[in-house]
Order: C-alpha cells, then structure tokens, then sequence
C-alpha cells in the first residue's frame, strides 16, 4: 500500500490484448467447434469490415460469423445472382445456416425475427 491509504496498482503480468485477439475470444465462446482455418478467416471478416470497427467484440464476432456462413457455406450468393432480393435470398438460406452453426457448435441461431439489419459492407463483404 502506497503512502496515504492508495493501494499499489496491480502488476500487469500478461500485455494488453489487441482488437483481434478479443474479438477472437469471443468468436471462440460463440462457435467452441469452428475450425481454425475458418476462425481466421471471420476474424480477418471482422477486422476488415468497417461497420464492425465500432461493434462490441461479442457483437462483431456474432457477424462476421453469420456473414461467413451465409456466403461460405449457402447458396445466398447464387441467389442474388439469379435475381432474388436480399430478404428473399436470406429466408431461402436460413436452414443451412443454422445448420453450419450447430456444427460449430454455436447456440445462437439467425431466424428471420431476430436477424440483425447488417450494413452493405458488414454482409457482403
């Protein structure tokens, strides 16, 4: 305890973690099974994608990964392609999604009720 009563600041034994590595715990909380190829490949999503900058890290994990899934492992792409809206092409792939969540082991489902209304550049980058 330092002179006065102030107690001695805790000594730091571990550096501060940056952006990706907290946005990395959460991812690994949220999809214990996701593989670690595919984890880099939502985090570089995550770090990249300027509406997720700002996000808390449980949130810009959470999207990154759906985007991920969405464009990775659906056929959402191809569905916009052949005409169909953005909302359409969503509802069409909702299923897989899950599907590729509960793989990784994920809780958390998207339904057409609760889906986040994502910025242009935080789904479809």
């Amino acid at each position: 305890m330092k002179k006065g009563g102030i107690p001695d600041r805790p000594v730091q034994t571990t550096p501060p973690l940056d952006r990706r590595s907290i946005v990395a715990v959460a991812l690994s909380r949220l999809a214990p099974r996701l593989p670690e190829f595919e984890a880099e490949a939502v985090l570089d999503r995550a770090m990249r994608s300027p509406g997720l900058r700002g996000a808390i890290p449980e949130t810009a994990a959470w999207l990154a990964l759906t985007a991920f899934a969405r464009h990775t492992f659906t056929e959402y792409d191809d569905l916009l392609a052949d005409g169909y809206d953005r909302d359409s092409a969503r509802h069409f792939v909702l299923d897989d999604m899950n599907a590729v969540l509960a793989e990784w082991g994920c809780r958390r489902r998207v339904s057409e009720e609760t889906e986040e209304v994502l910025p242009d550049d935080v789904s479809e980058a």
